[in-house]
């Protein structure tokens, strides 16, 4: 199983998809009215945008909607997410932040060892359950990561993989307020990772959205260093969606042969 390489976005997510990490999580924080307003919001105000004929794809038929989508997703990301995520920063040492992604990957793991599981994967169920079991108690809850040092690396595993793996369909590729690429079957598979995570069980609501909100700003940092690189791109809403489909493509089926988003992400790095 590859690691897993964040939902890679310009805005939130494009560059996700050279990390190492869980989906991003600014979504999962807008729940009922929230998220539908604002879902709606940029479905309606936003879903005008063009679409340049040579970039017309058969898996990607609701572009005009989701290059609105994109706007208003990369518009919040470099007026809200960016700047707050450059202060946190700025205010806490890479110890500390470190520590901070350590304990929220540690948090969130149980999903990865129940798709492990759903998969039929029972050596990697058993390297992702005593990777768990080891960080929880050796690393004092997740805060540092001994299992790596034992051989027992991070793991990507959800529900869209697991669904993909079982011979679902991928469907259409969509861009969703705030949370970011994803196609059909990982929309639905969303639904229950979030059951598969902590917050689902977390009755205070201060608490809910708080570390909710502290993780997400977390997950926006890390990603940094990678946000000027994907905005050289020549269409970043492309290669946003270039390369999430190849990523979610691999989780899938495995290797695949390589696409434009992958070669124009190394030419990016040896600028």
């Amino acid at each position: 199983m590859p690691r897993r390489i964040r939902p890679a976005t310009l805005s939130l997510t494009t560059i996700v998809l050279c990390k190492n990490s869980p989906p991003p999580v600014f979504g999962r924080a807008l729940k009922g009215a929230t998220f539908a307003a604002l879902s709606l919001l940029a479905l309606t105000v936003l879903g005008c945008a063009t679409v340049p004929p040579s970039e017309r794809t058969p898996r990607d038929p609701w572009q005009r909607m989701n290059r609105g989508v994109y706007k208003f997703n990369d518009a919040f990301d470099r007026a809200i997410a960016t700047p707050i995520a450059r202060t946190y920063v700025r205010v806490f040492p890479q110890a500390v932040r470190t520590g901070v992604t350590n304990f929220f990957h540690n948090v969130t793991y149980p999903d990865v060892i129940v798709n492990a599981l759903l998969q039929g994967q029972m050596e990697p169920f058993a390297r992702d359950t005593g990777r768990f079991v080891v960080n929880t108690t050796v690393g004092i809850g997740g805060i540092f990561d001994p299992a790596s040092h034992m051989g027992l690396s991070y793991e990507a595993r959800d529900f869209g993989q697991t669904f993909g793996k079982w011979g679902m369909p991928s469907g259409p590729f969509v861009l969703l307020p705030l949370l970011g690429p994803s196609d059909v079957r990982d929309g639905l598979g969303r639904i229950p990772d979030a059951y598969a995570e902590p917050w689902a069980y977390i009755k205070n609501p201060y608490w809910d959205y708080g570390t909710l909100l502290f993780y997400s700003v977390a997950e926006r940092a890390d990603l940094l260093p990678l946000t000027d690189m994907a905005r050289k791109t020549y269409d970043p809403y492309a290669f946003e969606r270039n390369a999430y489909l190849q990523h979610r493509d691999f989780m899938v089926q495995g290797p695949q042969d390589q696409n434009g988003a992958e070669e124009e992400l190394k030419q990016l790095q040896q600028q």
